[in-house]
């Protein structure tokens, strides 16, 4: 018998960010040179407080499986998370624990579309959002934004997007690829546009969170915004809000897989039912670590965040001197999203036309050795994504062969 797939598989991508990720380990165990600048995973170890937790929860036994929705300490810490950090205050009823934020927002989906229900996705986004809401049987709506508005979704593209069948608004600050930041103004005015459809909500990724690079006087003088939860800055939409977080990015726990989501309680107590019925639950043991993580004073974040900030301002100013790039300051997460629209177009010393980011990201990865992910991929092109969560001579290195790679192209 021959094996077929369903229909849905066939319209959604791979993941592009893993993928690209993917491909350089695959050269680096060949024997190939690669600098990769493709993976959002912070090149920490996870804190040794937080290791010695899960040790502890092994040593006591805390191996069995875990209610769907999570250990009821780990949804007291989160509620209380939500309210000492976000002006958030939800019981742990109202919370969700998953294999990581991705889970979440997946389960979410699955949980609330119905054919026909429409999930507007501001772009440049996430790799993932469409595909997940095609996933659940929703249809994605794609915004595009401008990079000089910031790359910030604008009320009145969201008021043109709405429609009778929008279900949700997928808000991810800082931004996965852009860096970009709502401040407290500009969620408020989404919000006054999404209080004025009563059937659309709003899931707010909020996994960058602590990557906010306030008051920091870096790159360009551009870090005049911190964070805010957009259920702090939108109370009155408390109802109408999935918040999702996790610990990948800020602990450096991104193998652990522990995210969670929290909001109404219909939403949540379904997409526990659906997590009965695929994942069971998250790893009872990591769920113990993620405990201690939530509830520390976070003082080991200070010295990450100081490294994150000095790799951000080298990797700005090195992909301006680049020839060909344009690199914008981010305000947050660990990324860079610089446009290559000056060296589409242009010519290999072999010949072969550069049509588009996906294949300057090729040729940079067969030429320098350097690997990325292109712009199209997060639905903006020419652009593309470059990680800095890594070490700086990393940066250094992938920035010097970039340099020479593209001035050979004409």
């Amino acid at each position: 018998m021959t094996s077929s797939l369903s229909q849905v598989l066939s319209r959604v991508r791979p993941s592009a960010t893993i993928a690209a990720s993917t491909r350089a380990g695959e050269l680096r165990r060949e024997g190939h040179d690669i600098v990769s600048l493709s993976a959002g995973e912070p090149d920490f170890d996870t804190p040794d407080f937080i290791v010695a937790a899960a040790m502890k929860a092994l040593g006591e036994g805390k191996t069995r499986y875990a209610p769907a929705g999570g250990i009821p300490e780990l949804r007291e810490a989160i509620a209380r998370k939500l309210k000492r950090d976000n002006a958030t205050d939800l019981p742990p009823s109202c919370v969700a624990v998953t294999c990581g934020a991705k889970q979440a927002i997946y389960n979410a989906l699955v949980a609330s579309l119905n054919p026909g229900d429409e999930v507007i996705v501001p772009a440049p986004y996430w790799v993932s959002y469409p595909d997940m809401a095609t996933l659940a049987g929703g249809t994605p709506v794609i915004v595009e934004t401008k990079e000089e508005d910031g790359f910030l979704l604008t009320p009145e593209a969201l008021e043109e997007a709405l429609s009778a069948n929008t279900r949700w608004l997928v808000l991810n600050s800082p931004s996965n690829p852009t860096g970009a930041v709502y401040g407290k103004e500009a969620l408020q005015a989404l919000g006054e546009v999404i209080a004025r459809h009563k059937r659309a909500g709003v899931i707010s990724d909020e996994i960058y969170e602590h990557l906010v690079y306030s008051n920091a006087g870096g790159a360009g003088g551009a870090d005049d915004v911190s964070f805010v939860s957009f259920v702090e800055a939108c109370p009155q939409l408390l109802e109408r809000t999935l918040v999702v977080n996790g610990v990948s990015k800020a602990f450096a726990m991104t193998g652990w897989r522990i995210g969670y989501a929290a909001g109404e309680a219909t939403l949540i107590k379904g997409m526990n039912v659906l997590q009965s019925q695929s994942a069971s639950s998250a790893t009872t043991f990591c769920q113990w670590a993620a405990v201690a993580a939530l509830d520390s004073d976070m003082a080991f974040f200070a010295p990450m965040l100081k490294a994150f900030r000095e790799r951000r301002d080298f990797t700005v100013q090195a992909l301006n001197a680049v020839p060909g790039l344009s690199c914008a300051v981010p305000q947050g997460a660990f990324y860079v999203f610089p446009s290559c629209a000056e060296l589409v177009g242009l010519k290999t010393e072999q010949g072969k036309r550069i049509e588009d980011d996906q294949a300057l990201c090729l040729y940079a990865l067969e030429q320098a050795g350097v690997a990325m992910v292109h712009g199209a991929a997060f639905g903006a092109s020419p652009y593309l994504r470059c990680s800095y969560a890594c070490k700086m001579e990393q940066l250094e290195e992938a920035t010097t062969r970039l340099t020479k790679a593209f001035a050979m192209l004409s």
